[in-house]
């Protein structure tokens, strides 16, 4: 997994309520709205460093200093600052974007796969082909440990458990731990996309489930940690694209629940 973590509360802090991102969306900045059109130069510049962000960050992760990024645009970095005041401005913009891209791919295989298994590995497929695993915003690969144990709320489970249900688990460790991958905060999910992409994709599990065709104990955490793991960085696209392909597989057949 290649996704590292970043000091992402900064970003929220830099952009609360989503509005500096709005602004970085619409205007192509961060650091507030524009009354007047970029330059042809300077959106080009804004394409470049965008999408040499995407490369930089899926190679080796939200952990790279924003003068990789520049090199790749082939900027200067001062270029790149004038555009995202802070890399965690810019880190935040890349993950929101992946999170949309994902959300979409979750939505277009719920509406267009009638069977749950088919749907479900179809957004994995389509995920992982993309690449959007390796650039998931941190606070959904965030994994801390917890005392307890907890299931994933369901028919008959007891109040208040819906809610914890939203929050993404992994499985119990032994000796009663228990691993979750939680949002940073419920505000900073929102803000980002997170808790949509988490509400899609808990119904394509949720499906897959009901349908008795995914195990009992895999959850919505699980599944992002499959995109994630299942997306390698090789130097060979075509290396690339079958290991990642024979990992799915592997994974895929892995999460099939099987008959008693």
């Amino acid at each position: 997994m290649h996704v590292r973590d970043t000091h992402w509360s900064s970003a929220a802090a830099l952009a609360p309520g989503g509005g500096a991102m709005n602004a970085a969306v619409g205007n192509g900045r961060a650091d507030g709205p524009r009354t007047a059109p970029l330059r042809v130069d300077a959106q080009r510049n804004l394409e470049h460093v965008l999408r040499a962000a995407r490369e930089v960050f899926g190679e080796l992760g939200y952990g790279a200093p924003m003068e990789d990024v520049a090199r790749r645009a082939r900027v200067g970095v001062g270029t790149v600052y004038r555009r995202f005041p802070s890399k965690d401005v810019l880190v935040r913009r890349i993950a929101e974007e992946e999170t949309a891209r994902l959300t979409e791919q979750a939505r277009a295989a719920l509406g267009q796969e009638d069977e749950p298994w088919s749907a479900l590995s179809r957004f994995l497929r389509t995920s992982v082909a993309s690449g959007a695993g390796r650039l998931l915003p941190p606070q959904v690969l965030r994994v801390g440990s917890a005392p307890g144990s907890a299931t994933p709320a369901g028919p008959g489970a007891p109040a208040g458990a819906a809610e914890e249900a939203r929050v993404p688990q992994q499985r119990v460790q032994p000796g009663g731990g228990e691993l979750r991958l939680v949002p940073e905060s419920a505000q900073g999910a929102e803000d980002s996309g997170v808790g949509t992409l988490l509400e899609v994709v808990g119904q394509l599990v949720e499906r897959a489930r009901a349908a008795g065709e995914l195990r009992a104990d895999v959850s919505v955490g699980d599944v992002l940690l499959v995109i994630a793991t299942a997306a390698p960085s090789l130097p060979d696209a075509a290396q690339q694209a079958a290991a990642s392909a024979r990992l799915l597989d592997i994974l895929l057949d892995g999460l099939r629940s099987r008959p008693a």
